[in-house]
């Protein structure tokens, strides 16, 4: 089972990103409040252990929140998990790519 360990919101396209101890899933839209409301990519999801095997290769240290994705997640491989649902808290999302 996997844990949120962080999560991010959009102020405005290409703005800061601002930590935040919980979000609202809106379904069809994404995020209440974010930036990218009702796209594609509503929501961005990364992976602590492919962030970490990242930063191994490419020898540097950078907190998660410069990928710029809105959840960060621990436990869970998110590779070759195209099509598939993820739960968070109640909610369910589908991955897309």
């Amino acid at each position: 089972m996997g844990k949120l360990l962080r999560i991010w919101f959009k102020r405005a396209k290409l703005g800061p990103m601002d930590p935040a101890g919980r979000a609202t899933l809106v379904e069809g839209r994404g995020l209440a409040g974010n930036a990218n409301q009702g796209g594609r990519r509503q929501v961005t999801i990364l992976s602590a252990g492919r962030w970490a095997v990242l930063m191994a290769e490419l020898g540097a240290d950078l907190d998660p929140g410069a990928r710029r994705a809105n959840l960060f997640s621990t436990g869970i491989d998110l590779e070759e998990t195209r099509d598939r649902i993820l739960r968070v808290g109640a909610c369910r999302l589908r991955i897309l790519g």
